[in-house]
């Protein structure tokens, strides 16, 4: 095979400029992969590099779900050799064997494959994701299953020993089910105790989906597992429980949120996966508008005042918060938040856990906080009037406030606050902006198509102004595990409260009202910032509907 270097083959193709190479090659880390960058950077899409490959090299692209894996292939290459250079063997024949892999121009992986099995190899390409799902399916988690159904009686009691010791099987397996919930980028894994089986559950982009079922037998050694890795009472089976585990999934550190809840089959466990390495860091990279992104950071870049950020559970309130912290994070200012809980820890900023069970609230923290000199404040949550009011009073007294309040509607944080029991000229006087915000799944890159928009479709963009031709959808492929989405993306409106609209509160103006004068003024709302996505290409009118009215 002809050593072709695949910055070349992509240059040569179209898809990257020579300068898109070099920057790439200039900032990217000594052991990334030129294929990995430029996935990172957004330059290629992974179809795009496989049909790349494809077509320059010859090398066909498979599909590895729809392939049946041979034992003898998985028995001659080992799970770290497999693991470290993103290869998965098929099947032999005649002294040579097929393997999958992520990069078939990696020749120093296919020379150890050699020398390591003694047979030929011949390559096809793969995606890393799919390459991930089969290692973790065929190496780990069917080895751990194994392992455990050995060790394991049907009526085995637990034990501690065995559930604590890492090198047991019922902890790999454990381990497993998390590698591959992180490998497939969920946010949450359910383990959902059913009257025959344990169903193991992961949402992905916001979607849950079954990912296995596990003999009921094992749900007590599994729920015991889980509780000793969050350091949670294993005797307790008739409270709920929350804790707390750091681990680390192929050197990146990952923080998971414990949830117990007793249920009529037995507890019912939910892990909030919190990737530190996903993150959101930069403000740049929430999807803000060009308008909302400097309305926003206008808000956030005033000496006081507070800025709230409105959405219903699950909408990256958070993260948007986090990110806003990020850019004010500098050496000359004192940054405190209060949280329940604290979901990344972020360096530099002093974060401070509510224990309600102590005494320790959301208002009885901010207290104190307000007298450790803070120049910013960020409380988690506004659920209680008392809350409100101190947060008010800090905006007044010369801090900057960022908060979360449950509304579904940037103006409807203004009525909310009042039928909280503020007084309207003291929400006028302190408020700086609103920003609602949710999250829509992004369309996959790697599948789309573009497709002539429905007569519904139509009325809707002409209904709100906006002009369109075309719209995308995804086919489903290997990489959006056929859903035809890849990742999310947020929506916003954003609200600056400006002299006529403090009038209007101070008026006790209703949320209406101030839609009206907001939407007059030019402000995009949340269907307005959907559907300008949608004619981007980035989403679909579906997702936008299923989170945002058409008022």
């Amino acid at each position: 095979m002809a050593r072709k270097r695949l910055g070349d083959l992509l240059v040569a193709s179209n898809l990257i400029t020579e300068d898109q190479l070099n920057t790439t090659l200039a900032n990217k880390d000594n052991e990334e992969k030129l294929g990995d960058a430029l996935l990172r950077e957004g330059y290629i899409t992974e179809q795009q590099l496989i049909e790349v490959l494809e077509f320059q090299l010859g090398i066909p692209h498979i599909n590895l779900s729809q392939f049946s894996i041979e034992q003898e292939a998985i028995q001659l290459v080992p799970r770290e050799l497999a693991r470290r250079h993103d290869v998965m063997p098929i099947r032999t024949e005649d002294y040579k064997l097929y393997v999958a892999m992520a990069d078939p121009m990696d020749y120093f992986a296919i020379e150890e494959l050699r020398m390591a099995t003694g047979y030929q190899i011949t390559p096809a390409i793969a995606t890393k994701d799919d390459i991930f799902q089969s290692i973790t399916k065929y190496y780990d988690l069917q080895e751990s299953l194994a392992d455990v159904f050995d060790d394991m009686a049907e009526e085995e009691q637990v034990d501690e020993t065995g559930i604590a010791d890492q090198d047991s099987p019922i902890v790999r397996l454990v381990n497993q089910i998390i590698a591959n919930g992180v490998g497939q980028r969920v946010s949450d894994i359910h383990f959902d105790p059913q009257e025959t089986e344990l169903r193991i559950r992961y949402r992905i982009d916001g979607v849950l989906r079954t990912e296995r079922s596990l003999p009921k037998h094992m749900q007590n050694v599994i729920t015991a597992r889980i509780k000793i890795m969050a350091r949670l009472n294993i005797t307790e089976k008739r409270l709920p429980q929350d804790g707390r585990i750091q681990v680390n999934i192929d050197f990146k550190p990952i923080d998971i949120r414990i949830s117990t809840l007793p249920s009529m089959y037995g507890e019912k466990i939910v892990m909030r996966i919190l990737d530190r390495s996903n993150a959101f860091d930069d403000l740049d990279k929430l999807g803000f508008n060009e308008a909302n992104l400097h309305a926003f950071t206008s808000m956030i870049e005033k000496p006081n005042g507070i800025v709230l950020i409105t959405g219903p559970t699950g909408a990256g309130k958070s993260s948007t918060l986090y990110a806003a912290l990020n850019r004010l994070n500098k050496e000359d200012v004192n940054i405190i938040t209060i949280e329940d809980p604290v979901e990344y820890h972020l360096d530099g900023i002093n974060q401070v856990q509510v224990k309600e069970q102590i005494g320790m609230t959301f208002a009885h923290g901010l207290r104190s906080i307000l007298r450790q000199d803070p120049d910013i404040v960020m409380v988690g949550e506004i659920r209680d009037i008392e809350t409100a009011q101190i947060a008010i009073r800090a905006s007044l007294t010369g801090h900057l406030v960022l908060s979360t309040l449950h509304t579904n509607s940037a103006p409807a944080a203004l009525t909310r606050l009042i039928d909280m029991g503020i007084e309207p000229f003291l929400i006028a006087s302190s408020l700086t902006g609103v920003v609602g915000q949710r999250l829509v799944r992004r369309v996959c890159r790697d599948c789309q198509i573009e497709i002539a928009p429905t007569e519904r479709e139509q009325a809707i963009f002409k209904q709100r102004n906006i002009k369109v031709s075309k719209v995308v959808k995804g086919k489903g492929c290997v990489s959006c595990g056929m859903t035809g989405y890849r990742g999310r993306l947020a929506i916003h409106e954003v609200l600056v409260v400006d002299e006529q609209i403090r009038t209007l509160i101070m008026q006790s103006g209703n949320a209406n009202t101030i839609r009206e004068h907001i939407e007059s003024g030019g402000t995009r709302l949340l269907i307005d910032d959907g559907l300008m996505k949608v004619a981007q290409g980035l989403t679909t009118t579906e997702e936008v509907l299923r989170v945002a009215a058409i008022e």
